[in-house]
């Protein structure tokens, strides 16, 4: 399937169900905690209904999604992206959804005016670090050539 025949759609508070279900999927797959689909459900439902994300879908299951949140850089007044998540169901990996979700999302950013586009994947998922290293983003924690920037978190 090439990224032409792929369908990338925008979802709205009514497709919260199916959004839910993609990350509750997700995080199970990587066995990271979530707190179910009817709890993200009303999650996502209302965070979409805000604007307060971006959510799009692809392929015709859907297959797939990518959550885009944005901020208000200080620096700017600019709007900046975060991809917080790319998902593509085990089934249709391989195929170019997430190539065509990845693209929408930088799209997306674009048309709200942001300058760039940010994300995190983990060290060992070789295959997103593949996709997005070959659409022209740059892994900047431990870089040999310049200065690393290191992602810190914890829990409040």
């Amino acid at each position: 399937m090439s990224g032409a025949e792929i369908q990338i759609r925008r979802a709205n508070g009514a497709g919260a169900p199916t959004i839910a279900q993609l990350l509750h999927d997700f995080n199970t797959e990587f066995a990271e905690p979530t707190p179910g689909s009817a709890a993200l459900t009303a999650i996502c439902g209302r965070l979409l209904d805000d604007g307060e994300m971006t959510v799009l879908l692809g392929g015709s299951g859907p297959d797939g999604l990518a959550v885009l949140r944005f901020r208000t850089a200080i620096w700017t007044g600019r709007p900046e992206a975060h991809l917080q998540e790319l998902y593509v169901v085990p089934e249709r990996r391989g195929g170019g959804i997430g190539r065509a979700l990845l693209e929408a999302a930088m799209a997306a950013a674009r048309e709200a005016g942001a300058t760039g586009i940010d994300l995190n994947t983990g060290e060992t998922d070789t295959a997103a670090r593949a996709l997005y290293e070959s659409a022209g983003f740059t892994n900047l924690e431990g870089g040999p050539d310049g200065p690393s920037m290191l992602f810190y978190e914890r829990e409040l």
